[in-house]
C-alpha cells in the first residue's frame, strides 16, 4: 500500500470475531487490551511470549507464524520484525483480510488510531501511519477537552432528537442544525 493513498476511517464490531496478533512482545501486548475489550478473540502467534500477554485472556500459539494461522480471522495485527509482518501482509493479502502492521506502514492495510471513548462516543485520531506519536499527542489534547459527564448529556440530546426526527421523517441533510441547536438548548439556562 502506498503510504500516500487516502484511507477510509472506519469502527469495526469485532465481537466474538477471530483476530490474530503476529508478534509476542511488548508491542503485541499494548494493543490487545483494545481488541479484548472489544470482544474480539484473540489468537497470538509467536515463537516467544512477553509475560506482557494475557495468556488467560488469548489462544496461545507458541511457535513461527503460517500462513493458515490467518484462516477465518477477520483481522490481523503483526507485531514481529519486518520480515515476519511482510509474510503475514502476503498471506493476509491472499485472504482479503485487513492489516495492521505496528510502526511498519509498507506491510499495513490498515491504521489503529489514538482513540478516546465517553459515554457511548468513539473518537479516533489517525496520521496515516506516518507519525503515531502526533496521534498520541493529539488524543491527550482531545483528551481533556472532551468532559465525560458533558458527552453523556450530548448524546442523550442526540438520541433523543433522532428518534424524533426518524418519526417525523425528518432527512438526514437536514438534522445538523437542529442538533447544534438542542445542544445550544443545554447551556441557555446556565
Amino acid at each position: 500500500m502506498d503510504p500516500a493513498e487516502p484511507l477510509f476511517p472506519v469502527f469495526l464490531k469485532l465481537s466474538d470475531r477471530r483476530v490474530v496478533v503476529v508478534g509476542g512482545g511488548p508491542i503485541a501486548a499494548t494493543k490487545l487490551s483494545g481488541l479484548l475489550s472489544a470482544g474480539a478473540r484473540v489468537t497470538v502467534v509467536s515463537p516467544e511470549v512477553s509475560p506482557a500477554i494475557p495468556s488467560d485472556r488469548v489462544t496461545l500459539k507458541q511457535r513461527k507464524f503460517q500462513s493458515g494461522d490467518l484462516d477465518n480471522a477477520w483481522l490481523t495485527v503483526a507485531a514481529a520484525p519486518p520480515p515476519v509482518n511482510r509474510e503475514v501482509a502476503r498471506a493476509a493479502e491472499s485472504r482479503c483480510l485487513f492489516v495492521n502492521a505496528v510502526d511498519d506502514p509498507p506491510n499495513a492495510t490498515a491504521y489503529l488510531g489514538g482513540v478516546i471513548r465517553r459515554a457511548g462516543v468513539t473518537v479516533a485520531i489517525s496520521t496515516d501511519g506516518k507519525a503515531p506519536g502526533l496521534a498520541s499527542l493529539i488524543r491527550q489534547a482531545l483528551d481533556v477537552l472532551l468532559p465525560e459527564e458533558e458527552v453523556k448529556r450530548w448524546l442523550s440530546v442526540a438520541k433523543e432528537q433522532r428518534a424524533r426526527w426518524i418519526d417525523q421523517g425528518i432527512p438526514i441533510h437536514q438534522r445538523r442544525p437542529l442538533l447544534l441547536r438542542a445542544l445550544d438548548n443545554l447551556y441557555q439556562d446556565r
